[in-house]
């Protein structure tokens, strides 16, 4: 089974992770981060590049970069908890993740957390819309909260999510974040298995 671009499965079975200190943890994070690249924030730069050619009441791609972004911030949530899939655990993770992870939680309370899953994530996954009266939009702060709609700046969030995934490589690639590195090898086992 392919898990990224150039790697199957069985690269990441042959990999030998039990020694923090193995050249193949280079290898493992190298294959995390060409799967999260490869498969997500490579299109979704093309999506903002192509989209941002236009001025900003002209810009039609924010679902779709919501949408992937969305499905990252809950995968990465995922991986940072060790958690084989988010069945019945889905808010809680993509919540923690906004609220915990370091670029996030300056902008995200728990109760905008919250929203922003129901009103964006579940939103535009499930219905292809916005929920309620958020808006996503390619201009001004990253969340703008006014007389109670929501705002993304789509681009914004993509930026500081890609900078969140790379923070998660640098932590990744340091031997002493045991449990972190623990749970990154759960979830890739898990997903090398099916």
């Amino acid at each position: 089974m392919k898990i990224a671009p150039g790697f199957d499965s069985t690269d990441w079975n042959k990999l030998q992770l039990d020694d923090p200190n193995s050249a193949d943890w280079t290898k493992a994070i190298t294959i995390f981060k060409k799967r999260i690249y490869g498969r997500f924030i490579d299109p979704v730069d093309l999506l903002i590049d192509t989209d941002n050619l236009k001025p900003p009441h002209e810009r039609r791609f924010g679902f779709a970069i919501m949408a992937i972004d969305c499905l990252l911030v809950e995968t990465l949530g995922a991986f940072l908890l060790g958690l084989e899939d988010t069945k019945n655990k889905s808010e809680a993770t993509f919540s923690r993740f906004l609220t915990t992870r370091p670029l996030f939680k300056k902008h995200f309370t728990s109760v905008a957390a919250r929203r922003f899953y129901y009103d964006f994530r579940c939103g535009i996954l499930h219905q292809a819309e916005v929920a309620g009266t958020g808006k996503v939009w390619s201009v001004g702060d990253l969340l703008h909260e006014e007389s109670g709609r929501l705002t993304i700046n789509r681009t914004r969030f993509h930026e500081q999510l890609k900078a969140e995934i790379q923070k998660y490589l640098a932590e990744l690639a340091d031997p002493k974040n045991t449990k972190l590195r623990a749970n990154f090898r759960k979830k890739m086992s898990f997903i090398c298995r099916h």
